[in-house]
């Protein structure tokens, strides 16, 4: 067995056996959940490819089952969400362990260990420094944003040292979730006739995160050694051939109050280390991003934010030379502006929600408009839309085919 899951399972069992013999322990358990129906209907007019869903490309329901408590001191704790999904489009039935782990607290350090969400970083959806799995297929699908996520299979221990925080992680290797082109109209270089053979690593990934103030400011500085969460891809005449190439991270964030607003500073440094001259062009180049946001409320039940967001390819010259015929030339620096807007109602249980992606140097866009209406505490509903547009050179223009109309609803218990 890999050492990082030995390492996983003998702390998560070590605690959980903590709980069962402290017998004078008072230990408390909390049931809750929620079912919900999601569907979703493209908006755009196309030919869809055999295999792929055309006018309703999602329409699943699925129920969340959580489960939390520990003992009454507090020092050791447990969380588990486990979500049961049918999946009408796909005519099929699954099941995920979103969150499955157990805490163990002193005044000094935390850990944690088993399937945990972990967000680092000062972007709004705009990532530098959170190099954990996502998915995006349940992003562009508007799925609540919640989904975004998905849960590492990893050790995280927090140590308190006065105002400073240092956070290592150690985690198995979790791709992300990619759109599925059963569901998603992709334009692909490859012959879908191909079949696909993925490789995952099988070492650890290794991440910290030291965090404090510098006066009104939180500051954090992160470095990680892992790879790259999406595929590198390569073309045999038999096989498409997917790898994870090393990626190694350092970065820094700051974020503080700024002409009654919050101001939002990040950058970082991918060091493609399979990759270090640039040459090869199966491979993303090693780049240097920089984030800049600002928020700010205005009045009780408006909120505007802005951001401001570069990836500056390394070995630009490099990448050029080696780019393959008919592929499309990517920028040397690939600039995004983002806006979001929300605004509440009838006592904030209406909610107006407008996220903006403008591909500046790409000359796309990705446009989310929602509207809330929280019937009660426990109901909820929404509509939406994902709406992508532009060159479809560009990262939001080559799903420029799956715009798509939402609705959810979610009742919680």
């Amino acid at each position: 067995m890999d050492p990082i899951k030995i390492t996983a399972t003998s702390i998560t069992v070590a605690l959980i056996s903590a709980i069962q013999i402290n017998e004078a322990a008072s230990e408390t358990l909390e049931l809750s959940g929620f079912v919900q129906a999601h569907a979703v209907v493209r908006t755009v007019d196309v030919d869809c490819p055999a295999g792929t869903e055309c006018d309703v490309p999602f329409n699943d329901q699925r129920a969340q089952i959580k489960a939390e408590g520990g003992n009454e001191s507090g020092s050791v704790a447990y969380l588990g969400k486990i979500d049961l999904i049918h999946n009408w489009a796909l005519n099929d039935i699954d099941s995920e362990v979103r969150e499955l782990y157990v805490d163990y607290h002193t005044d000094d350090f935390t850990v944690r260990g088993g399937r945990q969400v972990i967000t680092w970083g000062a972007g709004d959806l705009l990532f530098i420094n959170d190099v954990f799995p996502k998915d995006w297929g349940a992003f562009y699908s508007g799925q609540p944003l919640e989904y975004l996520k998905l849960g590492s299979d990893a050790v995280k221990l927090d140590l308190f040292m006065g105002s400073t925080t240092l956070e290592m992680v150690i985690s198995d290797f979790r791709a992300d979730r990619l759109p599925d082109d059963r569901q998603f109209i992709i334009s692909s270089p490859f012959s879908a006739s191909l079949p696909r053979d993925m490789e995952e690593p099988e070492a650890p990934e290794y991440a910290l995160k030291l965090s404090g103030y510098l006066r009104s400011w939180d500051a954090a500085v992160y470095a990680s050694r892992g790879y790259y969460h999406a595929p590198a891809l390569m073309a045999t005449a038999t096989v498409v051939r997917g790898t994870h190439p090393r990626l190694n991270t350092l970065g820094i964030s700051l974020s503080g109050p700024v002409a009654s607003g919050v101001l939002n500073l990040e950058t970082g440094y991918y060091d493609s280390e399979d990759d270090g001259n640039g040459a090869d062009p199966t491979m993303e180049n090693s780049q240097a991003r920089l984030l800049i946001g600002y928020t700010r409320q205005i009045g009780q039940e408006t909120q505007i934010g802005i951001q401001a967001y570069a990836e500056w390819m390394q070995d630009y010259d490099a990448y050029k030379h080696t780019l393959p015929s008919g592929y499309a030339r990517r920028d040397e620096v690939r600039t995004v502006a983002t806006v979001r807007f929300t605004q509440y109602y009838l006592h904030q249980t209406l909610t107006v929600n407008l996220f903006a992606f403008l591909g500046i140097s790409e000359n796309d866009s990705y446009v989310i408009p929602s509207v809330r209406y929280a019937f009660s505490d426990n109901l909820w509903m929404e509509l939406g839309a994902n709406i992508l547009n532009g060159s479809r050179s560009g990262m939001f223009g080559t799903l420029g085919d799956n715009d798509n109309a939402y609705v959810t609803m979610r009742y919680a218990f």
